[in-house]
């Protein structure tokens, strides 16, 4: 009874929270490559040829894909698309190629587009807007893609005919009014997006990754897409969404219902509530763990469904603290645009703040949740491999003993009296493990959370999570072998409650809890190289000797002119009330003795010349 009501509660959760199976789903492509006036774009064409395969794979009612429109063939693409959409629980529009930002306003640029002008915009160009008008009368999702954040070569040669006019990089942000939308940027707004070395681009790439996941919520994916850009493009790249959907998961192609096995007379009660629990874990949702519990309050898969129950509010925590945290940060970001008083931008930026600790503790808490998820279906599993290897050890035995009686038969083959022969046990499967991947990911987990893990939990067991087990072995006193993922490290690490490894702040920071904050020093202080703030010391005056360079020059210069007596001594130079010239040649100098005999002249020089 308990399966049977399982499933129709199941039932009514598909028929009222999950995709009808009779919904329609339809899809615009928009691939601008050719394009007349600037140079050709290369990834356009082949991004909507993928992304519309990828759309028909998943078993969309209807797909066009449309290749280097000019203005007219996109106005009556986006006319046409419209009328499919009054009838249609899912619409989508993909547009690959160039795009512009105007006074805030977002325009779609077709293939015949001139744009001497600011003004042009206005006329040979298609608003974002008319693109959101014709995803309206869809039902249950509105989902419009963006892969035309690239550099715009019209901007850099367009006229302004109002100098203040603004022409943005990249495309503006921008907030849906009707629910149930949404729109993907290829990068964030403001920046550009790249077209990548290969035949698409990375964004490109990464939605047909993602997207056709069955059950997947749309808005998880958007984040794997958004994580796939980053770490392809070297973190230069980050995709963004705006607008938001409600609280139910909703997904772009809807989860395929699994038939529960037959069971016969003899079947086991405990394996018809393993289905169902497995039945739950693949619908993944509130309703379908709300329904299990209801189904089966009690018991062992009760504890289980329990644990992934508050996994599944963790996340819708995450997401709801997010979200509130990108509104507070868009709202401070506005009022410092609109150059708002003080008062309000302190309160705003307040308000920001306390979100964003919101949001930090909100990851955190999910983590944990996550952690625990994985280790109550680690213990799950564990549960019914020792039941399976329980099965074959009883077979085992069964055979060993049956062996054992038949040795011991006469030759005539018939068995003693009073004794029968044991059954063999049917074989069971293999005990169900982890993948490497999957316990890789685990201990990243764990890791990250007693805080020897900086970065994400991936599965890739690569020299940084070697060097985050290093350093658990450090610091808890263990010897795990660093290059191998085991159970016996994972449950060692989730014995600890608290951090382990200590938190390392660079210079000039140091910890405060969790995080890594700078040191601020008073006037007149810096930080020294101990990380500790220390008194700036004046500079005291050094004396300098002066440059004997200039003097022992100028004493040089004056040695070299002689005076009178050095031109006696040196037989040169001959100095008289006209001055000092040299002894004429044939010439000598003498003393005048006359003169000095007389008193008059003592010492004068004569030039006497044979």
């Amino acid at each position: 009874m308990g399966a049977l009501r399982f499933l129709l509660i199941l039932f009514a959760v598909w028929l009222g929270c999950g995709p009808a199976i009779a919904e329609r789903r339809v899809a615009l492509v928009i691939g601008n490559s050719a394009y007349k006036n600037v140079s050709r774009l290369t990834n356009p064409a082949n991004d909507a040829t993928l992304v519309g395969g990828m759309f028909k794979k998943a078993g969309f009612d209807a797909v066009d894909i449309k290749l280097d429109l000019n203005v007219a063939e996109m106005r009556r693409a986006l006319r046409d698309f419209g009328d499919k959409t009054r009838n249609a629980e899912v619409a989508v529009i993909y547009y690959a190629g160039h795009g512009i930002e105007l006074d805030g306003t977002n325009y779609l640029i077709p293939t015949d587009a001139t744009l001497e002008r600011d003004s042009d915009v206005l006329d040979e160009t298609i608003a974002l807007d008319r693109a959101l008008f014709a995803v309206e009368p869809a039902k249950q999702l509105r989902l419009v893609i963006l892969d035309a954040c690239r550099d715009n070569p019209f901007a850099k040669t367009m006229k302004r005919t109002i100098a203040s006019r603004a022409i943005g990089r990249g495309l503006a942000k921008i907030e849906p009014t009707s629910p149930n939308t949404m729109i993907a940027f290829a990068a964030k707004a403001g920046s550009t997006a790249s077209d990548g070395d290969s035949k698409n681009s990375p964004f490109a790439a990464a939605l047909v990754e993602r997207l056709p996941t069955p059950g997947l919520d749309l808005g998880k994916a958007f984040r794997f897409v958004r994580d796939d850009v980053l770490k392809k493009t070297g973190n230069k790249q980050e995709p963004y969404v705006y607008g938001s959907l409600g609280g139910d998961d909703l997904a772009l192609i809807p989860a395929k219902p699994v038939a529960a096995a037959p069971q016969g007379p003899q079947a086991n009660s405990q394996d018809g509530i393993r289905r169902d629990y497995e039945l739950a874990l693949q619908t993944g949702n509130r309703d379908g763990w709300e329904a299990f519990l209801q189904a089966y309050p009690d018991g062992f898969y009760a504890g289980l469904a329990r644990a992934q129950l508050k996994n599944v509010a963790a996340e819708e925590a995450r997401a709801a603290a997010a979200t509130k945290a990108r509104q507070a940060e868009d709202e401070k970001a506005r009022l410092t645009a609109e150059r708002a008083n003080k008062a309000e931008q302190e309160k705003a930026a307040a308000a920001a703040k306390a979100a964003e600790n919101a949001r930090i503790a909100a990851e955190k808490t999910k983590q944990v949740e996550e952690a625990k998820a994985a280790a109550a279906e680690q213990r799950r599993k564990d549960a019914e491999a020792a039941v399976a290897k329980k099965a074959l050890d009883d077979k085992v035995e069964n055979d060993k003993a049956a062996a054992e009686l038949i040795a011991k038969q006469p030759a005539d083959n018939t068995p003693p009296e009073g004794e029968q022969k044991v059954a063999a046990v049917a074989p069971t499967q293999s005990p169900p493990s982890l993948s490497p991947q999957e316990t890789a990911k685990l201990i990243q987990s764990e890791l990250r959370r007693v805080g020897c893990l900086i970065g994400t939990a991936d599965g890739e067991w690569n020299a940084t999570s070697q060097r985050s087990l290093t350093l658990f072995n450090k610091y808890a006193g263990t010897k795990f072998d660093a290059k191998l993922a085991s159970f016996d490290a994972l449950d060692a690490i989730k014995s600890k409650q608290d951090r382990v490894c200590p938190l390392v702040c660079d210079h000039g920071f140091k910890a405060d809890g969790d995080a890594c904050v700078k040191i601020a020093c008073r006037t007149g202080y810096r930080v020294n190289d101990g990380n500790e703030c220390e008194k700036v010391q004046d500079k005291k005056p050094v004396a300098t000797r002066p440059d004997a360079k200039p003097r022992d020059d100028e004493r040089k210069k004056g040695e070299a002119v002689p005076t009178g007596s050095q031109a006696k001594s040196a037989g040169q130079i001959f100095c008289g009330p006209a001055g000092c010239r040299p002894v004429r040649s044939g010439c000598r100098l003498e003393e005048d003795r006359i003169g000095r005999n007389t008193g008059l002249m003592s010492g004068r020089q004569l030039e006497v010349c044979n």
